[in-house]
Protein backbone atom coordinates (compact mmCIF):
# COMPACT_ATOMS: atom_id res chain seq x y z
CA UNK A 1 0.00 0.00 0.00
CA UNK A 2 2.77 2.71 0.82
CA UNK A 3 4.10 1.88 -2.48
CA UNK A 4 0.91 2.49 -3.92
CA UNK A 5 0.65 5.96 -2.03
CA UNK A 6 4.21 7.35 -3.06
CA UNK A 7 3.01 6.69 -6.81
CA UNK A 8 -0.03 8.79 -6.17
CA UNK A 9 1.69 11.33 -4.51
CA UNK A 10 4.33 11.59 -7.49
CA UNK A 11 1.56 11.87 -9.76
CA UNK A 12 -0.44 14.71 -8.03
CA UNK A 13 1.83 17.36 -8.04
CA UNK A 14 -0.85 19.75 -7.38
CA UNK A 15 -3.87 20.20 -4.88
CA UNK A 16 -7.00 19.38 -6.07
CA UNK A 17 -7.50 17.54 -8.94
CA UNK A 18 -4.83 16.23 -11.26
CA UNK A 19 -5.14 14.69 -14.77
CA UNK A 20 -3.62 11.42 -15.94
CA UNK A 21 -2.76 9.84 -19.11
CA UNK A 22 -6.12 8.40 -19.06
CA UNK A 23 -9.27 10.25 -20.00
CA UNK A 24 -11.38 10.11 -17.00
CA UNK A 25 -9.44 9.23 -14.26
CA UNK A 26 -7.59 11.79 -12.29
CA UNK A 27 -6.13 12.17 -8.73
CA UNK A 28 -7.24 14.13 -5.94
CA UNK A 29 -5.01 15.79 -3.42
CA UNK A 30 -5.58 17.80 -0.46
CA UNK A 31 -3.57 18.40 2.06
CA UNK A 32 -5.87 20.20 4.79
CA UNK A 33 -8.63 18.71 6.50
CA UNK A 34 -11.65 20.46 5.79
CA UNK A 35 -14.72 21.12 7.64
CA UNK A 36 -18.03 19.73 5.90
CA UNK A 37 -19.07 22.21 2.92
CA UNK A 38 -21.00 21.98 -0.10
CA UNK A 39 -19.78 20.56 -3.13
CA UNK A 40 -21.29 19.40 -6.27
CA UNK A 41 -20.52 15.90 -6.91
CA UNK A 42 -20.24 14.78 -10.25
CA UNK A 43 -21.08 11.10 -11.91
CA UNK A 44 -18.16 8.28 -11.26
CA UNK A 45 -16.03 6.29 -8.80
CA UNK A 46 -14.08 7.71 -6.20
CA UNK A 47 -11.94 5.44 -4.06
CA UNK A 48 -9.59 7.23 -1.11
CA UNK A 49 -6.22 5.68 -1.14
CA UNK A 50 -4.94 8.09 2.05
CA UNK A 51 -7.30 9.63 4.20
CA UNK A 52 -10.78 9.95 4.91
CA UNK A 53 -13.84 11.27 3.48
CA UNK A 54 -17.67 11.81 4.57
CA UNK A 55 -20.76 12.71 2.52
CA UNK A 56 -23.87 14.24 4.13
CA UNK A 57 -26.81 13.67 1.75
CA UNK A 58 -30.46 12.65 2.40
CA UNK A 59 -30.01 12.90 6.22
CA UNK A 60 -27.56 10.27 5.87
CA UNK A 61 -23.75 9.92 6.45
CA UNK A 62 -21.71 7.96 4.28
CA UNK A 63 -17.95 7.32 4.85
CA UNK A 64 -15.48 5.98 2.79
CA UNK A 65 -11.64 5.30 3.13
CA UNK A 66 -8.97 2.73 1.77
CA UNK A 67 -11.70 -0.09 2.86
CA UNK A 68 -14.85 0.90 0.58
CA UNK A 69 -15.72 3.66 -1.73
CA UNK A 70 -18.46 5.85 -3.09
CA UNK A 71 -20.29 5.72 -6.09
CA UNK A 72 -22.44 8.71 -8.00
CA UNK A 73 -24.67 6.87 -10.01
CA UNK A 74 -25.84 10.78 -11.30
CA UNK A 75 -24.22 14.05 -10.72
CA UNK A 76 -25.30 15.13 -7.07
CA UNK A 77 -24.91 17.81 -5.08
CA UNK A 78 -24.10 17.04 -1.37
CA UNK A 79 -21.87 18.38 1.92
CA UNK A 80 -18.46 16.57 2.29
CA UNK A 81 -15.94 16.55 4.94
CA UNK A 82 -12.10 16.09 4.28
CA UNK A 83 -10.19 14.04 7.61
CA UNK A 84 -6.53 13.45 6.94
CA UNK A 85 -4.78 10.56 8.95
CA UNK A 86 -1.57 11.40 10.41
CA UNK A 87 -1.35 14.72 8.87
CA UNK A 88 -0.51 12.89 5.74
CA UNK A 89 -2.09 14.47 2.57
CA UNK A 90 -5.62 12.93 1.54
CA UNK A 91 -5.02 11.30 -2.00
CA UNK A 92 -8.20 9.64 -4.00
CA UNK A 93 -8.60 7.95 -7.21
CA UNK A 94 -11.68 9.41 -9.26
CA UNK A 95 -12.80 7.41 -12.09
CA UNK A 96 -16.08 8.74 -14.40
CA UNK A 97 -18.45 6.72 -15.67
CA UNK A 98 -18.05 5.74 -19.44
CA UNK A 99 -21.73 4.52 -20.26
CA UNK A 100 -21.45 2.81 -23.62
CA UNK A 101 -18.63 0.64 -21.62
CA UNK A 102 -20.97 -0.09 -18.45
CA UNK A 103 -23.80 -0.41 -21.01
CA UNK A 104 -21.69 -3.07 -22.79
CA UNK A 105 -20.67 -4.79 -19.66
CA UNK A 106 -24.26 -4.82 -18.30
CA UNK A 107 -25.20 -6.86 -21.55
CA UNK A 108 -22.60 -9.31 -20.84
CA UNK A 109 -24.08 -9.91 -17.23
CA UNK A 110 -27.29 -10.15 -18.60
CA UNK A 111 -26.17 -12.85 -20.77
CA UNK A 112 -24.74 -14.46 -18.31
CA UNK A 113 -27.71 -14.52 -16.05
CA UNK A 114 -26.24 -11.85 -13.66
CA UNK A 115 -28.42 -9.07 -14.20
CA UNK A 116 -28.71 -7.01 -10.86
CA UNK A 117 -31.50 -4.91 -11.75
CA UNK A 118 -34.33 -4.05 -8.90
CA UNK A 119 -35.57 -0.19 -10.47
CA UNK A 120 -37.25 -0.24 -7.14
CA UNK A 121 -37.55 3.62 -6.06
CA UNK A 122 -37.65 3.23 -2.55
CA UNK A 123 -34.07 2.07 -2.67
CA UNK A 124 -33.02 4.19 -5.42
CA UNK A 125 -30.50 6.50 -4.21
CA UNK A 126 -28.25 9.00 -6.47
CA UNK A 127 -25.00 7.49 -4.43
CA UNK A 128 -23.99 4.78 -2.47
CA UNK A 129 -21.20 3.36 -0.73
CA UNK A 130 -19.63 -0.07 -1.35
CA UNK A 131 -16.75 -2.36 0.33
CA UNK A 132 -13.40 -2.80 -0.87
CA UNK A 133 -12.21 -6.72 -2.49
CA UNK A 134 -8.93 -7.90 -2.56
CA UNK A 135 -9.79 -8.22 -6.30
CA UNK A 136 -10.72 -4.84 -7.18
CA UNK A 137 -7.78 -3.74 -4.95
CA UNK A 138 -5.41 -5.33 -7.32
CA UNK A 139 -7.08 -3.86 -10.59
CA UNK A 140 -6.64 -0.47 -8.76
CA UNK A 141 -2.73 -1.02 -8.43
CA UNK A 142 -2.36 -2.10 -11.82
CA UNK A 143 -4.29 0.73 -12.91
CA UNK A 144 -1.64 3.03 -10.85
CA UNK A 145 1.45 1.58 -12.25
CA UNK A 146 0.04 1.91 -15.56
CA UNK A 147 -0.70 5.98 -14.76
CA UNK A 148 3.28 6.51 -14.89
CA UNK A 149 3.32 5.57 -18.27
CA UNK A 150 1.71 7.15 -21.12
CA UNK A 151 2.57 3.76 -23.29
CA UNK A 152 0.71 1.94 -20.48
CA UNK A 153 -1.76 4.21 -20.34
CA UNK A 154 -2.78 3.94 -23.88
CA UNK A 155 -2.60 0.32 -24.38
CA UNK A 156 -3.90 -1.29 -21.27
CA UNK A 157 -5.63 1.86 -19.22
CA UNK A 158 -8.82 1.15 -20.75
CA UNK A 159 -8.80 -2.52 -20.54
CA UNK A 160 -7.86 -2.05 -16.36
CA UNK A 161 -10.66 1.03 -16.24
CA UNK A 162 -12.96 -1.64 -17.26
CA UNK A 163 -12.07 -4.23 -15.05
CA UNK A 164 -12.21 -1.58 -12.21
CA UNK A 165 -16.58 -1.29 -13.42
CA UNK A 166 -16.40 -5.01 -13.56
CA UNK A 167 -15.52 -5.74 -10.12
CA UNK A 168 -18.41 -2.81 -8.78
CA UNK A 169 -21.19 -3.89 -10.96
CA UNK A 170 -20.53 -7.27 -8.44
CA UNK A 171 -21.11 -5.89 -5.48
CA UNK A 172 -24.02 -5.88 -3.54
CA UNK A 173 -25.36 -1.98 -4.13
CA UNK A 174 -24.77 -2.24 -7.47
CA UNK A 175 -28.36 -2.56 -8.67
CA UNK A 176 -28.79 1.58 -9.42
CA UNK A 177 -25.75 1.14 -11.88
CA UNK A 178 -27.78 -1.58 -13.58
CA UNK A 179 -30.93 0.80 -13.56
CA UNK A 180 -28.67 3.60 -15.10
CA UNK A 181 -27.42 1.88 -18.29
CA UNK A 182 -30.87 -0.50 -18.83
CA UNK A 183 -33.53 0.97 -21.17
CA UNK A 184 -36.61 2.61 -19.45
CA UNK A 185 -35.68 2.16 -16.12
CA UNK A 186 -36.66 5.40 -13.18
CA UNK A 187 -32.49 5.72 -12.71
CA UNK A 188 -31.84 5.84 -16.64
CA UNK A 189 -34.41 8.66 -17.29
CA UNK A 190 -33.72 10.24 -14.40
CA UNK A 191 -29.71 10.43 -15.47
CA UNK A 192 -31.00 11.83 -18.76
CA UNK A 193 -32.72 14.47 -17.85
CA UNK A 194 -29.96 15.26 -14.81
CA UNK A 195 -27.53 15.70 -17.94
CA UNK A 196 -29.75 17.98 -19.71
CA UNK A 197 -30.17 20.33 -16.61
CA UNK A 198 -26.18 20.53 -16.07
CA UNK A 199 -26.00 21.19 -19.85
CA UNK A 200 -28.49 23.73 -19.81
CA UNK A 201 -28.35 25.50 -16.00
CA UNK A 202 -28.37 28.84 -16.90
CA UNK A 203 -32.18 28.36 -18.40
CA UNK A 204 -35.41 29.37 -17.11
CA UNK A 205 -36.39 25.95 -15.13
CA UNK A 206 -39.36 24.08 -16.99
CA UNK A 207 -40.29 21.18 -14.83
CA UNK A 208 -43.14 20.36 -16.99
CA UNK A 209 -40.82 19.54 -19.81
CA UNK A 210 -38.60 18.03 -17.67
CA UNK A 211 -41.52 15.83 -16.74
CA UNK A 212 -42.18 15.39 -20.40
CA UNK A 213 -38.87 14.21 -21.26
CA UNK A 214 -38.65 11.37 -18.55
CA UNK A 215 -41.95 10.60 -19.95
CA UNK A 216 -43.69 11.11 -16.34
CA UNK A 217 -46.37 12.81 -14.92
CA UNK A 218 -45.16 16.27 -12.72
CA UNK A 219 -45.93 14.43 -9.83
CA UNK A 220 -44.36 11.13 -10.38
CA UNK A 221 -41.39 13.45 -11.87
CA UNK A 222 -40.87 15.38 -8.61
CA UNK A 223 -41.20 11.92 -6.60
CA UNK A 224 -38.34 10.26 -8.53
CA UNK A 225 -36.31 13.32 -8.69
CA UNK A 226 -36.73 13.83 -4.83
CA UNK A 227 -36.15 10.38 -3.89
CA UNK A 228 -32.61 10.02 -6.26
CA UNK A 229 -31.03 13.68 -5.58
CA UNK A 230 -32.48 13.58 -2.23
CA UNK A 231 -33.76 17.81 -3.83
CA UNK A 232 -36.27 18.86 -5.20
CA UNK A 233 -35.96 19.95 -9.07
CA UNK A 234 -35.89 24.00 -8.49
CA UNK A 235 -33.31 22.84 -4.71
CA UNK A 236 -31.10 20.88 -7.39
CA UNK A 237 -30.79 23.99 -9.56
CA UNK A 238 -30.20 26.10 -7.49
CA UNK A 239 -27.22 24.34 -5.69
CA UNK A 240 -26.03 23.31 -9.31
CA UNK A 241 -25.94 27.47 -10.31
CA UNK A 242 -24.17 28.58 -6.67
CA UNK A 243 -21.44 25.64 -7.45
CA UNK A 244 -20.89 26.61 -10.81
CA UNK A 245 -20.69 30.13 -9.69
CA UNK A 246 -18.29 29.45 -7.03
CA UNK A 247 -16.02 27.81 -9.54
CA UNK A 248 -16.66 30.78 -11.57
CA UNK A 249 -15.38 33.10 -8.92
CA UNK A 250 -12.22 31.07 -7.97
CA UNK A 251 -11.06 30.01 -11.71
CA UNK A 252 -11.84 33.28 -13.50
CA UNK A 253 -11.85 35.33 -11.00
CA UNK A 254 -14.77 37.26 -12.32
CA UNK A 255 -17.38 39.98 -10.63
CA UNK A 256 -19.99 38.98 -8.65
CA UNK A 257 -22.52 40.37 -10.82
CA UNK A 258 -20.72 38.45 -13.94
CA UNK A 259 -21.06 35.21 -12.08
CA UNK A 260 -24.52 35.83 -11.10
CA UNK A 261 -25.51 36.31 -14.66
CA UNK A 262 -23.57 33.51 -16.31
CA UNK A 263 -25.24 30.85 -14.33
CA UNK A 264 -29.02 32.10 -14.92
CA UNK A 265 -29.49 34.76 -11.87
CA UNK A 266 -31.49 37.80 -13.31
CA UNK A 267 -30.73 39.28 -9.63
CA UNK A 268 -27.25 39.76 -8.02
CA UNK A 269 -28.99 40.41 -4.81
CA UNK A 270 -30.62 37.22 -4.86
CA UNK A 271 -27.53 35.54 -5.92
CA UNK A 272 -25.97 37.20 -3.19
CA UNK A 273 -28.29 36.30 -0.42
CA UNK A 274 -28.53 32.53 -1.43
CA UNK A 275 -24.52 32.32 -2.05
CA UNK A 276 -24.10 33.52 0.84
CA UNK A 277 -26.54 31.04 2.87
CA UNK A 278 -25.56 27.94 1.16
CA UNK A 279 -21.87 28.66 1.64
CA UNK A 280 -21.78 30.30 4.70
CA UNK A 281 -19.70 33.03 2.88
CA UNK A 282 -20.53 35.93 0.44
CA UNK A 283 -19.78 36.13 -2.88
CA UNK A 284 -17.40 38.70 -2.54
CA UNK A 285 -15.70 37.84 0.51
CA UNK A 286 -15.48 34.47 -1.33
CA UNK A 287 -14.00 36.03 -4.75
CA UNK A 288 -11.43 38.10 -2.67
CA UNK A 289 -10.25 35.10 -0.90
CA UNK A 290 -9.23 33.52 -3.75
Amino acid sequence: MQSLITQLEQLAPSEGYNHTFIHGVGIYKSSESAVRTPLCYSQGIIFVLQGQKRVFFDEQIYTYNPDNYLVLTVPLPAECETQLTNNNPLLSLIIDFDIPVLGELVRVFDEHGKLNSSDKMSNAKGLFVSENTDALSCTLTRLVNCLSSKLQSDIIGKGLVREVFFHVLQGPQASPLFDLVSHNTHMSKMERTLKHLHNNYNDKLDVEQLASMANMSASTFHRNFKQITASSPIQYVKKLRLSKAKDLLQDQGIKVKQAAAQVGYESATQFSREFTRYFGISPSDYAKAN
